[in-house]
């Protein structure tokens, strides 16, 4: 059993999720996509949710996380996509100039508990990565 534990819980709280960047725009390439990867793998360090594997595609975002039950999932959305627009717009400024203004992140976001088919969840993350790398190789 791959339960973690509070003081007084043990659990095991996984989420696949998604979410995309306003208007879903194709902004995510080489070194944005590793940069943004870098400020969500420490956004989720911060409130010690486990992210077990992720994929940044040009257009979308896949976590797999464990996130502790005093946190709701909506409660780390806020937090996660809040923080990391300000983070990458520090850190790449052209993108505010790009017609989002502040917005770098749309509205909602696509979240499923995860069960018996984690490596399900995995391998298809896996194979999104794969498809990126060549994505990446043939733009240059």
């Amino acid at each position: 059993m791959g339960a973690k534990s509070l003081s007084h819980t043990r659990w095991d709280c996984s989420y696949h999720i998604i979410f995309i960047p306003k208007y879903r725009r194709k902004v995510f390439f080489k070194e944005i996509r590793r940069e943004v990867g870098e400020i969500l793998r420490r956004l989720c360090e911060y409130k010690n949710v486990e992210l077990e594997k992720g994929s940044i595609s040009s257009d979308h975002v896949h976590m797999y996380v464990k996130i502790p039950p005093k946190i709701s999932v909506s409660e780390f959305m806020g937090y996660l996509k809040g923080k990391s627009a300000l983070m990458v717009f520090d850190r790449f400024p052209e993108m505010r100039q790009k017609g989002n203004g502040r917005h770098l992140w749309a509205k909602g976001y696509y979240v499923s508990t995860v069960g018996i088919n984690k490596d399900v969840i995995r391998e298809y993350i896996q194979q999104q990565e794969e498809a990126d790398i060549i994505e990446d190789r043939l733009s240059r």
